[in-house]
């Protein structure tokens, strides 16, 4: 019986590149590369076999989406951050038969998914590569990856598709690490303000919600939290919508979670949006 061995909520931006480099801005995201590398050390000691990622920047249609494609390879640049991310060579395992476990429980259930097992050219977002890059993924480690922002769905879709994550692992013999790739409130800065608000927030509105909700999760006030999401998402322009988090959630039991969220890297502002590393134990 397979199981989830690690959940987290984690950040993917990209300027912990611009961190690694010479100049102004080095070691500025330090501590969000240390929280990533801190879950890829628990993901070995744990003896993962796979990871399912929910990745906010993969936007689809026509349903949900699940990227199981047997293996995972390429060179990317980001589309939306070149200046940032360019030329990251990946080369992962994908685990095509648990993402169409996925995909079948879930549309059983009322909610249209289909699996993708063999499209080589359907590539991998850097919410799904920035996050194992840092993560210092093993090479062995195979990726399924669930598209986070499906357009026009509501939460009760995501939740059922979380639900299937949950019930494909326990019918596989994987030992399953689940990660939520997004941000808490994400309101970019506008152009004219973006150079200068690298490292400060938006809305102080935003910051405060993202304060209250760290504080929910750390506290288990799991059903509390669950209340306010679509307000949260809508309000504090959630990345992805938060579908990413409201699978999270359901994997975790959704409202019947009782886990006192770990904080392991500090809240930070990054570009006007919140960002974490969050580890929710099971």
């Amino acid at each position: 019986m397979g199981e989830v061995v690690l959940a987290a909520k984690v950040t993917h931006v990209p300027s912990m590149f611009i961190s690694e480099m010479p100049g102004d801005h080095e070691g500025c995201r330090q501590p969000a590369i240390d929280g990533l590398r801190e879950i890829g050390k628990r993901t070995r000691a744990l003896g993962a076999t796979s990871v399912v990622v929910f990745d906010t920047h993969w936007l689809v249609n026509s349903g949900y989406h699940i990227n199981c494609n047997k293996h995972h390879q390429g060179l990317y640049t980001s589309s939306e951050f070149p200046h940032f991310i360019r030329d990251l060579e990946y080369d992962y395992p994908g685990e095509a038969a648990l993402g169409q476990a996925i995909a079948d429980i879930a549309t059983a259930d009322g909610v249209l998914t289909r699996a993708h097992t063999d499209i080589p050219s359907l590539g991998l977002e850097y919410g799904t590569l920035v996050p194992l890059h840092y993560m210092q993924a093993s090479p062995e480690l195979k990726v399924v990856v669930v598209a986070g922002w499906c357009y026009d769905a509501d939460f009760d879709e995501s939740r059922i598709v979380g639900q299937a994550v949950r019930q494909a692992i326990e019918r596989s013999d994987e030992k399953v690490v689940v990660l939520a790739s997004g941000s808490l409130s994400h309101r970019i800065w506008d152009n004219r303000s973006v150079e200068q608000g690298l490292f400060k927030i938006s809305r102080p509105f935003n910051e405060a919600v993202d304060h209250l909700v760290l504080d929910m999760w750390q506290t288990a006030r799991t059903k509390e939290f669950l209340e306010i999401l679509p307000d949260y998402a809508k309000y504090c322009n959630g990345e992805g919508g938060m579908h990413d988090t409201a699978m999270l959630f359901s994997v975790l039991g959704w409202d019947q979670y009782k886990g006192h969220a770990e904080i392991l890297t500090e809240y930070f502002p990054s570009s006007g949006t919140g960002q974490c590393n969050v580890v929710f134990p099971l």
